[in-house]
């Protein structure tokens, strides 16, 4: 029994997902700083085995509806999004005005890979 999701809703979900596994392969670690760095880099590979599983059936689905360059383009604000969030709540760091910022410049650059300039 699948799930018959639009291919737009099927693909941004899946890179959410995966965005979430990556972000912990890649950052959680921080927060263990005197776990040694062969144990974090191998735990980060199994962490982001699960990403991987989602990240190609996102691309796999959204290929054709999406363009490659719309579907990296969507990956980058949900991982900034995603690393945001994470950032704040797990490692306790503070975003600030130029994080805002920065992160705007990277969504209207976004809206420029989206927009029908036809």
């Amino acid at each position: 029994m699948g799930l018959n999701l639009p291919i737009p809703v099927a693909t941004i979900g899946l890179l959410i997902a995966s965005n979430v596994f990556m972000t912990v392969a890649w950052y959680g670690h921080l927060k263990y700083k005197s776990a040694p760095l062969l144990t974090v880099i191998f735990v980060s590979w199994m962490i982001a085995f699960f990403e991987y599983t989602m990240q190609v059936p996102a691309n796999r689905i959204g290929h054709g509806y999406f363009s490659a360059a719309q579907l990296k383009t969507i990956q980058e604000v949900i991982s900034l999004s995603v690393f945001a969030i994470f950032s704040w709540v797990y490692l306790g760091e503070r975003l600030t005005w130029q994080h805002g910022v920065g992160f705007g410049f990277i969504c209207l650059g976004a809206w420029f890979v989206f927009h029908d300039w036809g």
